[in-house]
């Protein structure tokens, strides 16, 4: 029996792992809108970031998966995005290596302090410095909670080290 094609789906990974550049391929090839929980976080605005409150934050997330069909993607798994994780029909774990991780890190503060890649934040030496902090958290932390918690989901969680193998994911589950 095959199963349909994913309409509601959340990536999670941590800083580097690629869940942006994934969230916005999916999004083009199955023509469905796609969501970055730091933008359910934060309000950007030309004078700064905006924190949500809370009531806020969780409203803007519930209106986003009581919609048709979306694409979340994230680092966080806290009990706020709970509900993104069971509404989803594919949760996608980008599990890259943490050398390649760092590698982007780097990479991409470089691009955005040269203007070659746009930043949704300002690319501050200070948040480069906490991207390494979060990345080990991640990779000591993050997983395993992640894990722990959302086992409860494991018939719709798909590892994946490598985006390439995205194809193979859609491809069974079409």
């Amino acid at each position: 029996m095959k199963t349909k094609t994913p309409k509601k789906v959340h990536i999670i990974g941590s800083v580097g792992s690629g869940k942006t550049t994934l969230a916005k391929e999916l999004s083009s090839k199955l023509t469905i809108p796609h969501y970055e929980l730091d933008n359910v976080i934060w309000i950007r605005d030309t004078s700064g970031e905006i924190r949500r409150t809370e009531q806020e934050r969780e409203e803007y997330l519930n209106s986003i998966i009581q919609s048709e069909s979306w694409i979340m993607e994230g680092v966080h798994s806290e009990e706020w995005v709970s509900n993104s994780f069971q509404r989803a029909d594919l949760i996608i774990f980008l599990d890259t290596k943490y050398s390649t991780r760092t590698y982007r890190i780097i990479q991409r503060f470089i691009k955005q302090k040269l203007r070659l890649e746009k930043s949704n934040y300002k690319p501050t030496f200070k948040i480069f410095l906490k991207m390494f902090q979060w990345n080990r958290y991640f990779e000591d932390v993050g997983k395993v909670h992640f894990f722990n918690k959302y086992d409860i989901y494991k018939d719709k969680i798909e590892v994946i080290q490598h985006t390439n193998n995205i194809r193979e994911i859609l491809q069974r589950k079409k």
